[in-house]
């Protein structure tokens, strides 16, 4: 439960850090956020799953570049649902969905978001 909880705030972090260097993608608190990383987190379960579903064939020929541009979609469509958090642009949403997966993989080098060993 503390391992959801520390993947959850990280998240949030992540989506502030990126509101901060891409333009266009603005989130006005960390509560915002905290929101936000649920809506998205719901989306991608299912909206961004099946999406992806169907186009793994694309997916496979881009080398999955184009699961990029699923996330963004993803992003600029949570983006509608959350007060607070704003995509305005497809291109904001993309360089979002980019600079998010960059911070993801840092926190996975790091050990942030790494799971433990049983």
């Amino acid at each position: 439960m503390l391992r959801l909880f520390l993947h959850w705030i990280l998240n949030a972090v992540a989506l502030l850090i990126v509101s901060h260097f891409v333009e266009g993608f603005h989130v006005s608190s960390f509560i915002s956020a905290l929101i936000a990383v649920i809506v998205i987190g719901l989306f991608n379960a299912t909206l961004g799953l099946f999406l992806k579903i169907i186009t793994l064939p694309l997916g496979i020929l881009t080398f999955g570049i184009f699961f990029l541009i699923i996330n963004a979609v993803i992003l600029w469509f949570s983006s509608k649902f959350v007060p607070g958090f704003a995509v305005t642009t497809f291109g904001a949403a993309f360089w979002g969905a980019l600079a998010l997966a960059v911070l993801h993989l840092l926190f996975g080098f790091i050990g942030l978001s790494r799971k433990k060993p049983s």
